[in-house]
């Protein structure tokens, strides 16, 4: 059995997360879909909020795991006896930052290899800052996130 991790903030789960998570489910045995801290980053909803949305959205795939780790992604890797790590990558800016993470994720935990998944050309523009933004300013989130998270982001920009 393979398992796979794809890591994240998660904030919030779009539909190209969901993108290379199906596609992550049909080559890997097991898909450990985890949410990760950012130091660098704010948050708009809380772990537990993030956790929650993401359990729902990936309910269909029976494969999937959703799961929080405080730590980094090569000691929740390790500790799970995971080998493989998923990244997506949108464009070749991507690259660079994706490219230096794998380098030092190999480093910490030589037995992790990275294995990046192109996205889909109609997911190539999208990211979970720019949903933000665009909820926040009351946008149509259409084709962007999951319906359950398309209320959530209206929810919390309406308070």
């Amino acid at each position: 059995m393979v398992a796979a991790l794809y890591p994240g903030t998660f904030d919030p789960v779009t539909n190209g997360h969901l993108d290379i998570i199906e596609r992550a489910c049909r080559v890997f045995d097991r898909v450990y879909v985890t949410l990760f801290p950012h130091p660098e980053k704010s948050f708009l909803f809380t772990v537990e909020e993030r956790l929650e949305m993401l359990r729902q959205v990936t309910a269909p795939f029976p494969n999937v795991e959703a799961d929080s780790y405080s730590g980094l992604v090569v000691d929740y890797a390790r500790e799970r006896g995971i080998r493989v790590l998923i990244r997506g990558l949108r464009a070749v800016s991507d690259f660079e930052a994706e490219f230096q993470m794998a380098q030092m994720n190999m480093h910490l935990n030589p037995g992790l290899e990275t294995f990046f998944m192109m996205t889909r050309p109609e997911n190539a523009y999208l990211s979970s800052s720019i949903v933000k933004t665009v909820a926040r300013f009351g946008g149509s989130l259409a084709g962007l996130v999951p319906p359950v998270v398309e209320k959530r982001l209206r929810e919390r920009f309406r308070s």
